[in-house]
């Protein structure tokens, strides 16, 4: 049987991008869905992310019962997650952009901006950069080595470094993924990856974690 993948709408993500990602790295069924019955049924779940820490954790804990079954189905029972971008960054503890705002607190630690150490460091971080995999982690098996792009001004500091399954350089290390049990993380944009990105997202579906 063809894996029901459920795709987050919560109206803060690339979800036409995403959806046409998944597809092509061999996703049979993927329904973009705000439904909380159809992800607690999922085996799958994405949860894309675009725009501020705060507009996206108000936007999907304004969906009523869809923190509490995407608990159900992630923490409890298990099934792969994706987290991309803010989708990555709601897995903290809280988030700094706006003012402190809470985060789903799956993995914890915090999101800060993007300290400019150096004037010719841009902030935001925009464009194709270097993935290099934390080895010491069981979630890094889903990275390989290479460029991803990204687009963002804030990071996630992880509490605990064995949560951190890759790292970029922009001005400094960044936290390019995150993972943890059954779950996954990443800052960049697979789906603006090109075949890079196709790469994990075709592993994301193969993951048996």
């Amino acid at each position: 049987m063809t894996e029901a993948i459920a795709l987050i709408d919560y109206g803060a993500g690339n979800l036409h991008s995403v959806h046409n990602a998944l597809k092509a790295a061999g996703a049979g069924r993927v329904t973009v869905t705000a439904d909380p019955a159809l992800v607690r049924g999922a085996r799958r779940i994405v949860l894309p992310g675009v725009g501020s820490f705060r507009a996206c954790y108000e936007g999907l804990t304004g969906i009523p019962g869809m923190v509490e079954a995407l608990e159900a189905r992630v923490l409890e029972d298990g099934v792969p997650f994706l987290g991309i971008c803010v989708g990555m960054q709601l897995l903290a503890t809280r988030g700094l952009e706006h003012g402190e705002c809470p985060g789903l607190g799956w993995i914890p630690g915090e999101v800060r901006p993007i300290e400019r150490t150096d004037p010719a460091i841009k902030v935001p971080h925009m464009g194709w950069n270097d993935v290099v995999r934390a080895r010491h982690h069981d979630g890094a098996e889903l990275i390989e080595e290479g460029e991803a792009y990204f687009l963002h001004s804030y990071h996630f500091q992880p509490e605990d470094g064995h949560h951190m399954a890759a790292m970029t350089d922009h001005g400094g290390g960044l936290v390019a993924a995150v993972a943890r049990d059954n779950i996954l993380g990443v800052q960049f944009h697979p789906e603006k990856s090109q075949r890079y990105g196709l790469g994990l997202l075709e592993r994301f579906l193969e993951w048996r974690p």
